[in-house]
């Protein structure tokens, strides 16, 4: 991290998990460091468990021409930095004119089970759109079963099937109250209901238990630990499980 940012107090806007990475490497340097949360209440400010230089707060409201940011909540920093940690647009450019989807608000529509745009499946598909999951296992299982029906020995539903899934969804969403630009974020523990379906499709045994504790344990550690969850733990259990499974491939 540069040195030359020791004065400077800096805005990090964003909590997900690549903003929180990054806040605290800038920690290190910076004077200070404040963290915009959308998801936080308007009164929130908080300075953050092992860092006397970093406070988290609600989202900001707006910005000053001088560089003052003002909160949700009345307060203000006149900032030397604003850095933008705010996810990822999908964005398809080869596609051209292509009408077959459209990304609206970040939603890629309309995507049966997030990979097959309905009007040209099996022929285009979209690998990894889902955010807020363990990325790898989901990739994997998408391309497994995105191979198996291009081969022949996994049937693509028919489209008014495809359709009526992706009206469930956007139902369900509803039902939630997420804006569309959540379509396809898998938070909730939905991403291993997902998981577990691409491994039936495909013939594949679901997901194990084991990694969903272990998913779950790690989240926790995380809040508790957030410097140290890496390097300490409280569910060797979970660790002994993974263990004796890995002992088959050995």
């Amino acid at each position: 991290m540069p040195t030359h940012m020791q004065c400077f107090i800096v805005i990090v806007i964003g909590a997900s998990t690549s903003a929180v990475d990054i806040s605290r490497d800038i920690a290190s340097v910076a004077k200070e460091v404040h963290i915009a949360d959308r998801s936080a209440p308007t009164s929130t400010c908080e300075q953050q468990p092992e860092y006397d230089n970093t406070w988290l707060h609600s989202m900001i409201d707006h910005a000053q021409g001088d560089g003052t940011v003002v909160f949700r909540d009345g307060s203000s920093i006149k900032a030397d930095v604003i850095m933008h940690c705010t996810g990822y647009l999908y964005d398809f450019p080869f596609l051209g004119d292509d009408s077959t989807i459209t990304v609206d608000d970040n939603c890629v529509d309309p995507l049966y089970k997030h990979v097959f745009p309905i009007e040209v499946a099996p022929d285009l598909s979209f690998i990894g759109l889902p955010w807020k999951v363990i990325p790898f296992p989901l990739f994997e299982l998408q391309s497994k079963w995105v191979a198996g029906i291009l081969s022949g020995w996994i049937k693509v539903p028919s489209k008014d099937e495809m359709m009526e899934d992706v009206k469930a969804i956007y139902s369900k969403q509803e039902t939630r109250g997420w804006p569309k630009r959540y379509t396809h974020n898998f938070s909730g523990g939905y991403q291993f209901e997902y998981d577990d379906w691409l491994a039936e499709q495909c013939g594949h045994p679901p997901i194990e238990e084991w990694r969903k504790l272990m998913y779950a344990a790690n989240a926790q550690n995380k809040d508790a630990r957030p410097e140290r969850y890496r390097d300490e733990w409280n569910d060797d259990d979970l660790v002994a499980q993974a263990s004796e499974d890995f002992k088959k491939y050995l």
